[in-house]
């Protein structure tokens, strides 16, 4: 792992003065943290790698703490744009970045690339290094702003367009939220009613030596399946959950679900918004970086998270390579809606096509939190009827052999 490659270290300095500093700093050697110490000004005297474990080592949950998000990136491209922009070095802009991060992950691959940089290496050369923290888009954008020379207008741009889109990401998941809890409370009620109450009311029907409704006795059969079928039941779930988990990133998947998950019903249009405000607002954030439209084509493609869009993007690509308009393969393919295809149509003929993108992208992120407040406004009361009516059925299913016994003696 990266982060791994991150140590402590206490030294001792002579500094401008004369005098004799100690203190602690990370890096990913003893070289690169005699490099910075040199780099402020100090003469090492002795640095001395610092041997962590047991009580004071940091707990660490595989894929959970050492994680890098995309919010991280968001936050460390925003801060270091404004520490350039103030006059702030590279170098010492990223020792800042190491020191004030709370990801331990992204601190030590935050010192790895300063180590970089310090011996030489471009940033966008050291943060490829890390290509499973550092998107694509945002080491080509940093490659332009670097040759550019415009470095934190780039960056900036690179925080603006990853905090869209964990804002986006953010109304989906708090929009599918609910839905998603009252269907987990509906199947644990469902489950827990089965295994633990009709049971109960099983062995008090035995009693009774009558028949019982059909209803009723399709409880009891699911309940004592249920009781037997539940473990195997729970293991199947979890590998079919751990399988899906590695295979729905292989493109002969993505080739075969990518498209569905547009035609889905009810669905299909908000992944379609989805996927449309994603290309376009990193084809315009890269464009106005001064990517090359090609090369920003193919990484805007793979990054869009649809294999729809991907054939897209490449279908342009192409026809750009022939020296034909960028929109005029858009109409050819389904998931770009006309006016899409009629504004970059009008950017194109302008020469404001990166504008034009930003605005494409601002109005699928107002539709994308549209789509998803109705949708969740429609799913909340289909819900609480679906769950009212498994738990109503299964309670007058329940009740049923009572009342045919009153109405018997009756």
């Amino acid at each position: 792992m990266a982060g791994s490659a991150t140590k402590a270290f206490d030294y001792e300095v002579r500094d401008k003065n004369g005098n004799v500093v100690k203190g602690q700093m990370e890096g990913p050697s003893e070289a690169a943290v005699a490099q910075r110490l040199m780099a402020n000004g100090g003469h090492p005297i002795q640095i001395t790698e610092v041997k962590t474990g047991g009580l004071n080592a940091d707990i660490k949950i595989p894929g959970l703490t050492d994680k890098v998000g995309l919010k991280d990136i968001a936050i460390m491209s925003r801060q270091m744009a404004t520490m350039i922009n103030a006059g702030l070095s590279l170098i010492r802009a990223l020792t800042i970045l190491a020191d004030q991060t709370e990801n331990k992950t992204l601190q030590g691959i935050l010192n790895t690339v300063r180590a970089d940089v310090e011996t030489g290496n471009s940033f966008s050369g050291a943060l490829a290094k890390h290509p499973k923290v550092f998107p694509p888009l945002m080491i080509n954008m940093v490659k332009a702003g670097e040759t550019g020379g415009f470095l934190d207008q780039t960056l900036e741009s690179i925080a603006k367009n990853f905090e869209d889109e964990v804002k986006l990401k953010g109304k989906i998941k708090s929009a599918m939220a609910y839905p998603l809890v009252v269907l987990v409370v509906a199947i644990l009620a469902s489950t827990g009613m089965l295994l633990f109450i009709v049971p109960v009311f099983a062995s008090m029907f035995e009693g009774l030596g009558s028949q019982l409704p059909a209803i009723t006795q399709m409880m009891v059969n699911m309940s004592n399946f249920l009781k037997v079928a539940i473990g195997p039941i729970i293991v199947v779930l979890i590998i079919l959950w751990v399988w899906w988990g590695r295979i729905k990133h292989k493109k002969e998947v993505r080739e075969k679900v990518d498209p569905i998950k547009l035609k889905v019903p009810v669905f299909g249009k908000l992944n379609q918004k989805i996927a449309v405000a994603r290309f376009t607002r990193n084809l315009g954030a890269m464009l106005r970086a001064g990517v090359p439209i090609l090369q920003a084509l193919e990484i805007v493609g793979e990054t869009s998270g649809n294999m729809v869009i991907e054939h897209a993007a490449q279908d342009i690509a192409e026809s750009v390579r022939k020296g034909k308009s960028l929109s005029g393969p858009l109409s050819e393919h389904s998931v770009f809606p006309p006016m899409v295809v009629q504004m970059m149509a009008v950017g194109e003929d302008t020469g404001a096509l990166d504008d034009m993108l930003e605005k494409i992208a601002d109005f699928y992120d107002a539709e994308v939190e549209a789509t998803t407040e109705q949708l969740t406004s429609l799913i909340e009361p289909i819900m609480i009827v679906v769950i009212g009516g498994i738990v109503g059925g299964m309670v007058i299913a329940l009740y049923m052999p009572i009342f045919s016994i009153y109405d018997a003696v009756s």
